[in-house]
């Protein structure tokens, strides 16, 4: 009587392809989710439209010129005069950091110019002028 090997027989088998499609489905899961997780900590302001715009990056700091002319840098109210001294405070920390001067489209523009100024004087490098998208 012989006798066979039934661990040779019933080897299972190890299906890839449905692995990759859930490591997937759960990868994309967790991007979206983060998505929604993310919590934007700017002030709400009436931007004015351009065609060209681009997405904010992730570590830029803004600097806010509200209506009536009050400066904010991140959610803090700061004079004109102060600007300067907290965006080099702010450039010490970082390697080179991105400035996003958003403006409302009321706002006075010797207001924006004097803020944009007062950021230039500081030595930033990389500063950006915040818009919505323009509808077409």
């Amino acid at each position: 009587m012989k006798l066979r090997s039934l661990r040779v027989e019933n080897q299972p088998q190890l299906m890839i392809i449905p692995m990759i499609d859930i490591i997937f489905f759960l990868l994309v899961f967790f991007m979206m989710s983060t998505l929604y997780m993310v919590d934007q900590h700017t002030i709400p302001v009436n931007l004015p439209q351009a065609a060209s715009v681009q997405q904010d990056k992730p570590n830029s700091i803004n600097i806010t010129v509200l209506q009536d002319g009050r400066i904010l840098f991140e959610q803090e109210e700061l004079p004109l005069n102060l600007l300067a001294k907290r965006v080099s405070i702010a450039m010490s920390g970082q390697a080179e950091p991105v400035f996003v001067l958003r403006a409302d489209k009321q706002t006075n523009y010797e207001k924006v110019i004097a803020a944009l100024d007062e950021i230039k004087l500081a030595g930033a490098r990389r500063i950006s002028l915040a818009s919505e998208i323009k509808a077409r």
